[in-house]
């Protein structure tokens, strides 16, 4: 069993940055990070294969940057140009057949951290 612990969420102004962190117990191939605003599904945001191919949402594009420190099982959702839309909970996902920003294709989910733009 695969534990996921989110942490760097926050309030932050528009324009702004912040860095989200997953901290998973073991080491995971392909990891991703989702995204869920009051009254709306959850939606992928970007991706990360083992070998370092990553997938990203359009909304997210030249925004964001994923990335991860597998000598320490960490994955890091680097967010810049913080947007108001951006607000919402989000969460980290462990273990996919694929680089997948489809929720279903994930079977591990970390609690999620906030992250609040204004």
């Amino acid at each position: 069993h695969v534990q996921l612990v989110e942490s760097g969420g926050g309030s932050e102004q528009e324009g702004g940055s912040l860095r989200l962190s997953c901290a998973a117990s073991l080491y995971i191939l392909r990891m991703g990070w989702f995204r869920q605003a009051p009254g709306k599904e959850r939606e992928g945001v970007a991706a990360i294969g083992y070998n370092g191919f990553t997938r990203y949402a359009d909304s997210v594009k030249g925004r964001f940057t994923i990335s991860k420190d597998s000598a320490k099982n960490t994955l890091y959702l680097q967010m810049n140009s913080l947007k108001p839309e951006d607000t919402a909970m989000y969460y980290c996902a462990a273990d996919s057949a694929t680089t997948s920003l489809v929720r279903d294709a994930y079977n591990y989910w970390g609690q999620g951290t906030q992250v609040t733009v204004s």
